[in-house]
C-alpha cells in the first residue's frame, strides 16, 4: 500500500508539473494584451478620405473639358497668367498684378500665392473669343470683405467694359453670389447668404440646355432653376475679376471686384456634383 501512494503521489506531482509547463508556453507564445483604450474628445476636427489632396489635381482630373485653367499664383509684376490646361491659352493680368500669401490660403497644399486685386485696375482677360458657348462651367476660388463687384463672366470686349454680358458670378449689394444670364430677359439665381466674411469660398456655376442654371458654393448647390436653359448668342471673352454687371439685379457701385482669388477655370462641360464637391474639398 505504501509503494502504491508512493507511485500515485509522483504520478499527481508530474501531471501538475507538466501543467504548469504547458500554461507557461501558452503565456510566453500567446498575443498580448492591455487595457488601454483612447478617446477623441475634440469637436473642430475630422477624419475622412478626399479623391484629391491638392487642388492643382482636382482640376486636373477635368482639364480635359477645360477652355483654360488659371492657377493665379504668379509673382508679384507679372503680366502672364500662365494656362495649365494644356491649351497653351495664357490669360493677361490687367493692372499690376500683386501676389500674396494669406494664412489660411485656398488649396493650403498647393504650393505659391494668391492674386489680390486691388477693386480698380485688377483683372485677367482671355487671349481668345469663344463664339456663344451654351454649356460651361465657371470655377474660381475668392476672398472678400466687400460687397459687390464681378467674379467670372463672359462679355464682348476684351478688355473695355463690354456692351453685351452675361455668364456672370458677381457679388450684389449684399454680399450675396448672383449667376446671370441673358435670353431676351434678365435670368438669374442667387445664394441665399452672403460671403464677404473674409473667408475663402469656392464657387461654381454652370449651364446647359438640359440642365439649366445651377450655382454652387463651398461644394454644395445653393441656387438653381432648370428653366434657365439658354445664355445670350454673341462671341466675347471669359474675364476674372472684373466686366460690367450695368443693369444686373442688385448691382453694385464698383464692378470690379475687391479680395483675393486663387484657381479659376472655365470647362466646356457641366461639372456634376461629384466633381463640383472634389473640388471644393481639395482646397480645404
Amino acid at each position: 500500500m505504501r509503494l502504491q501512494h508512493l507511485r500515485d503521489g509522483r504520478v499527481i506531482a508530474l501531471v501538475l508539473i507538466v501543467g504548469l509547463v504547458v500554461v507557461a508556453l501558452l503565456n510566453a507564445f500567446s498575443p498580448t494584451r492591455s487595457a488601454y483604450s483612447a478617446r477623441i474628445a475634440t469637436s473642430g476636427n475630422t477624419a475622412a478620405t478626399a479623391p484629391y489632396f491638392t487642388c492643382t489635381a482636382a482640376v486636373g482630373a477635368d482639364t480635359a473639358n477645360a477652355l483654360f485653367a488659371y492657377r493665379l499664383t504668379e509673382a508679384s509684376g507679372a503680366s502672364t497668367a500662365v494656362d495649365w490646361s494644356g491649351k497653351g491659352l495664357n490669360g493677361t493680368y490687367q493692372g499690376t498684378m500683386a501676389a500674396t500669401t494669406p494664412s489660411p490660403n485656398a488649396c493650403p497644399r498647393d504650393t505659391g500665392s494668391s492674386w489680390l486685386l486691388n477693386g480698380s485696375t485688377n483683372f485677367v482677360s482671355t487671349p481668345r473669343s469663344y463664339a456663344s458657348p451654351a454649356t460651361y462651367s465657371e470655377e474660381v476660388w475668392f476672398k472678400t470683405t466687400v460687397a459687390g463687384g464681378m467674379l467670372i463672366g463672359f462679355g464682348s470686349n476684351q478688355v473695355t467694359a463690354s456692351g453685351q454680358h452675361d455668364r456672370q458670378v458677381y457679388l450684389n449689394t449684399g454680399g450675396q453670389l448672383v449667376f446671370g444670364t441673358y435670353s431676351g430677359t434678365t435670368q438669374v439665381v442667387t445664394s441665399p447668404k452672403a460671403y464677404t466674411d473674409g473667408t475663402w469660398h469656392h464657387v461654381v456655376a454652370t449651364q446647359s440646355a438640359g440642365t439649366g442654371m445651377r450655382l454652387y458654393v463651398d461644394g454644395s448647390l445653393v441656387a438653381s432653376n432648370t428653366a434657365f436653359t439658354a445664355a445670350e448668342p454673341y462671341t466675347g471673352y471669359f474675364r476674372v475679376g472684373y466686366d460690367t454687371v450695368s443693369g444686373w439685379p442688385g448691382q453694385p457701385a464698383n464692378f470690379a471686384f475687391t479680395g483675393s482669388m486663387r484657381y479659376a477655370a472655365v470647362y466646356s462641360t457641366v461639372l456634376s456634383a461629384t466633381q463640383v464637391a472634389n473640388h471644393a474639398a481639395a482646397g480645404r
